[in-house]
C-alpha cells in the first residue's frame, strides 16, 4: 500500500475537521437516511428519482466521512510555539510588497486541507506558498503563475 500524505494542520483547521466529521456522522447521516426512508414510501424505487439522489447523496457523504478520517489520521499539527519569524514557515503570516505594481499583500502559509485563498490562507504547496517556505524577511522572490513571473519582497514575517 503507497504511504498515505501527510496533512498539515493548524490547530484551528483540526478542530475544524473533527467538528466536521462529527456533524457529518451524527446530524447529516440521520438527514440522509430520513430522505431515503420517505422517498421508499413513494413506492417503486426502480424508478424513484427522490430514492436515487437520496442515495446519490449518502454516497458523496460517506465518501466525505471516509476522506475526513483520513486527513485526521495522517494530521500533523503546526505548533505555534515553534515558528519562527526569522523564516516562512507552516502556519507564519507573511507580508508581502509586490514589486511590479506595489499593492501590498498578507498571507498566512497553511497545509493544503486549510488552504483558502479568499481568506488569505495559502497552501504551502502552491506556487506562492512554495516560492515563500524558508525565505527570510527582506528576500525578493519570483514566482512563476500562469500569467507570467510575479515578483515579491517579503516585508514583514510573523
Amino acid at each position: 500500500m503507497a504511504t498515505e500524505k501527510e496533512v498539515v494542520l493548524t490547530l484551528d483547521g483540526l478542530k475544524k475537521l473533527e467538528d466536521e466529521l462529527e456533524h457529518l456522522k451524527t446530524v447529516r447521516r440521520r438527514e440522509v437516511a430520513e430522505r431515503i426512508s420517505q422517498a421508499r414510501e413513494y413506492g417503486d424505487i426502480s424508478e424513484n428519482s427522490e430514492y436515487e439522489d437520496a442515495k446519490n447523496e449518502q454516497s458523496f457523504l460517506e465518501g466525505r466521512i471516509i476522506t475526513v478520517e483520513k486527513m485526521l489520521r495522517n494530521a500533523k499539527i503546526i505548533d505555534d510555539g515553534i515558528i519562527h519569524s526569522d523564516t516562512v514557515g507552516l502556519g507564519a503570516t507573511v507580508k508581502l510588497k509586490d514589486l511590479e505594481n506595489g499593492d501590498t499583500l498578507e498571507y498566512t502559509i497553511v497545509g493544503s486541507a486549510e488552504a483558502n485563498p479568499a481568506a488569505s490562507r495559502i497552501s504551502n504547496e502552491s506556487p506562492v506558498g512554495r516560492a515563500l517556505i524558508g525565505q527570510k524577511s527582506g528576500t525578493t522572490i519570483a514566482v512563476e503563475v500562469p500569467v507570467g513571473v510575479i515578483k515579491y519582497q517579503i516585508v514583514d514575517i510573523r
